[in-house]
């Protein structure tokens, strides 16, 4: 049995406050010895796929420490525990890991940067030498562990993208990095205060600094700095994050217009991040320019409308068709039409590896105002007991003004359709025929609401149009990316939502689908705002385990809780 009478700080302030009786006892501390470490995976291939799930857990064997004092406990944080990772066998260059529990848990993403950190080859198979460090205070001898060896082929990692992702870590678009340097830029559509994160390819999140008057300046503590926020304006940003500098900035579009042989105000698609202009030109050969003028926000303005710094933003053609260019205070080329007629110029900025425009022939008509939601007064008022704008559709696309909802229909007097909630006068009305849409204003009827159930909506303001389809069924496929088939979802008490419990084992690389009436043809994806008709493939980030899902279609929520 080894005894230590080491220079503990913690264990000394714990015990003189309460154990020595006399003065000049000494305590001391015996049957401190090197842990067992083990590992439940020897060889990990890592992968895109696997980067969120847990692909290595750490344990040791800790020793029961007694004090010479026999009244008296050792504090549960002795000893003191951290992993040692190294690329050789002698640990002569090695990293420190933190682990937060016994055992301790690492994702994929965090293996695959200590590999490639440690100089592991992408793509090759090499060992990762592993040991634990134990002492029982700072500056105190260390006991080792055994040494274990894990062989790990890490993945190439992309520092080219910088996903923005919400506190849970779903994502929802990137801004790009062409050079991977760690300056990422490329425009966003945020409402006012939208708060967000940047994370980039290796795993490192950025907020800014956790200090009230630092909004721009960037930290990647993860236990102290607070969400990135835009400024109490809401609209489309050309946003960079500098992690060279620990800055980023957010430059405000105050709106696109054409000058020249061409002059107009172009429309914002922000479910698009998009700009559209319809115009006609009796002259061949017209050309034009397209700018605006802009607000830019940064560490010296803070979100102050006031201070912010006034400029200019340019868009014109590059010498490949189709692909865009962007200017920031500086003249851009013109854009040119070859022969007169009525056309629809869209600048698509939503993908900042990919700018592109399109110039073709013909007009676009965008009902306005354009909302995220399409409410539903009246569809629902002997459920809610009157007239409310608790029930929407939300918005599938800015271009087409259409709108998709599941509805719990319960109605006495018909319904109508409002772009804004309380804007009475804006309604959509009943057409002349069932299934179309009279615009505002109107003297119409309401419009017939189907017999009480839950019903597929599906509005299409351009058209004046809409459908119903009930719904009978609810499932969802895709979850361990497993698509053989349909798994039922079980209708709740509350008509519109549905649950299941389901077991996550393997990581997700396609996401999974809500499908509805058992056809792989009608289902729903999600984006930032939650469940939307046909959108892209749900995401989810979570440990292998069981989970209850729940899906709420009255709040176009998604839910997994741990069982």
């Amino acid at each position: 049995m080894k005894r230590f009478i080491p220079y503990l700080p913690t264990l000394f302030l714990l015990l003189i406050s309460s154990a020595c009786e006399k003065e000049g006892d000494l305590i001391t501390v015996s049957d401190f010895e090197a842990g067992q470490l083990t590992v439940n995976n020897n060889t990990i291939v890592l992968n895109a796929g696997n980067q969120e799930s847990a692909v290595l857990a750490f344990a040791w064997t800790e020793s029961d420490l007694m004090l010479s004092n026999p009244s008296m406990k050792a504090p549960s944080s002795l000893p003191l525990v951290s992993l040692e990772a190294a690329a050789s066998e002698d640990f002569g260059t090695f990293s420190t890991i933190a682990p937060s529990n016994n055992p301790h848990v690492m994702s994929g993403l965090a293996l695959n940067t200590l590999a490639l950190n440690l100089g592991l080859e992408a793509g090759k198979s090499s060992a990762l030498y592993f040991r634990a460090n134990m002492a029982l205070g700072k500056n105190t001898e260390a006991h080792y562990s055994n040494v274990l060896s894990v062989m790990v082929t890490p993945f190439e990692t992309d520092m080219s993208k910088g996903f923005i992702v919400n506190a849970g870590g779903e994502e929802s678009g990137y801004l790009y990095a062409p050079d991977s340097d760690g300056i990422y830029s490329g425009f966003m559509n945020a409402s006012a205060w939208a708060n967000w994160f940047l994370k980039e390819g290796d795993g490192t999140l950025w907020g800014n600094v956790g200090e009230d008057g630092n909004e721009f300046r960037l930290s990647k503590e993860t236990a102290s700095h607070w969400n990135l926020w835009f400024p109490g304006i809401g609209g489309c940003y050309y946003t960079t994050v500098n992690t060279q500098t620990a800055e980023w900035t957010a430059t405000l579009i105050e709106g696109l217009t054409a000058s020249g042989n061409v002059t107009g105000e172009f429309t914002y698609l922000k479910a698009e991040t998009a700009w559209l202009l319809t115009f006609t030109t009796e002259t061949a050969g017209a050309t034009f320019t397209v700018g605006s003028n802009t607000k830019t926000y940064n560490v010296s303005t803070g979100t102050n409308d006031e201070a912010a710094v006034a400029g200019e933003i340019n868009f014109s053609p590059a010498t490949t068709d189709g692909i865009l260019n962007y200017q920031l205070n500086e003249s851009g080329s013109s854009f040119t039409v070859n022969e007169a007629g009525t056309y629809t110029l869209t600048l698509h900025l939503a993908d900042p590896a990919n700018l592109q425009y399109t110039l073709e022939q013909g007009e676009v008509v965008i009902e306005d105002p354009i909302s995220d939601k399409l409410y539903l007064p009246g569809i629902d008022d002997l459920i809610r007991g009157g007239w409310t704008f608790d029930t929407y559709l939300r918005l599938q696309s800015d271009l087409d003004s259409t709108f998709a909802g599941i509805v719990n229909v319960d109605s006495e007097w018909g319904y109508v359709m409002m772009l804004e909630a309380e804007n009475w006068g804006s309604e959509y009305k009943q057409g002349e025929t069932a299934g179309t849409l009279m615009p505002p204003p109107s003297e119409a009827e309401n419009i017939a609401a189907p017999e009480a159930g839950l019903w597929l909506i599906e509005a299409d303001l351009k058209n004046l149009s809409y459908q119903y389809m009930e719904i009978t069924e609810v499932g969802y496929s895709g979850i361990n990316d497993d698509w053989t088939s349909i798994s039922p979802l079980t209708a709740g008490e509350t008509q519109g939502v549905f649950t299941a419990e389901v077991s996550i084992s393997a990581p997700s690389e396609w996401g999974f689908k809500i499908l509805l009436n058992n056809n792989w043809d009608l289902f729903f994806g999600a984006n930032e705002g939650g469940l939307l008709y046909k959108d892209a493939n749900i995401n989810y980030n979570l440990e292998n385990g069981n989970y209850l899902l729940k899906v709420d279609f009255n709040t176009h929520n998604l839910t997994f809780e741990a069982l």
